[in-house]
Order: C-alpha cells, then sequence, then structure tokens
C-alpha cells in the first residue's frame, strides 16, 4: 500500500480506503479494468457528476517547510457515481483520461462494501507491486549517483 500514515484522528476504515484511493491514483487504465473485471460489478454504477476535467492549483514550499507559493495548474480528471446498493465512490486523476476516473470511482465505491473490501484490495494487489519496484528502482538509480564528501587531514596543524 501506499504511503500513508494515518493521524490519529483517521479511523482504520478511512485509512484504508484512503490507501486504496491512492493505489487507484497511482494505477494505470488498464490495471483499473483487470481489477474491476476481477472483483465484478453488481450493475452498471449510475453516474452522479459525470467525469469532467479541470485545472487545480499546485502549491508548493520553498526547502519544503517555506512559505508556500502557487507552483502552476495541473489537469485534474474527477468522477463520482452511486452503486445500485447504495454506495458512492469518488476519484481524482491527474490527466484527462475520464474512463479512468470512472473505474476508479467505481471501484472505491465497491470497496465501501464490507464484503468486497479484500476482493478489491486483492485485485489492486499488482498495482502495489508495480509502485513498490518503481520506487526501488527510482531509489537504486539515486544511490548509484550519490557522492559522499568527506575531508581529509593534510597534517598542518
Amino acid at each position: 500500500m501506499p504511503d500513508h500514515t494515518p493521524s490519529p484522528a483517521e479511523t482504520p476504515d478511512l485509512a484504508a480506503r484512503r490507501a486504496v484511493m491512492a493505489l487507484c491514483g497511482a494505477a494505470r487504465a488498464e490495471e483499473l479494468r483487470d481489477a474491476l473485471a476481477e472483483v465484478g460489478t453488481p450493475g452498471e454504477p449510475e453516474d452522479l457528476r459525470p467525469p469532467e476535467t479541470g485545472l487545480v492549483m499546485t502549491r508548493g514550499r520553498i526547502g519544503g517547510d517555506g512559505r508556500p507559493f502557487n507552483l502552476g495548474e495541473a489537469t485534474v480528471t474527477r468522477a463520482a457515481v452511486r452503486l445500485a446498493s447504495g454506495e458512492t465512490g469518488f476519484a481524482y486523476h491527474l490527466g484527462r483520461d475520464r474512463a479512468k476516473a470512472r473505474l476508479a470511482a467505481t471501484l472505491d465505491a465497491l470497496w465501501q462494501r464490507p464484503e468486497l473490501r479484500a476482493p478489491v484490495e486483492a485485485a489492486l494487489a499488482p498495482v502495489a507491486a508495480r509502485r513498490t519496484a518503481e520506487r526501488e528502482a527510482e531509489a537504486r538509480r539515486i544511490a548509484a549517483t550519490r557522492v559522499n564528501f568527506f575531508t581529509m587531514a593534510r597534517g598542518e596543524d
């Protein structure tokens, strides 16, 4: 699962849902289609908010802890669906892939059904494995370029 440490105010369910939504956000469209096919859909979900694309302002901080500033805009697609059983799912994705946002929202709604939580998490396990492998490969690339600086004593006191 993604690196997210729940705050004391978060319930275990909220933290777990957040982790699943993060996996859906990191997934490729074909991975979401495969996961949804594996879990199965109990009917076609209803669009509460049809997938739509817009812009959000991204913010940054100098040095990671300085004053915030507007970095620029990012394209985001969002979707909201409701299952026939009443569960509501939401998704936000960077980019313009409306089908991907709808698939992620459907998986979010399915995860909210207690009997489908484990199957949804199992179906998204390949996404988690891929993300872990990508992070490890990136860490290896970064470590290969690391330079260790040290001071040598010249013997002139």
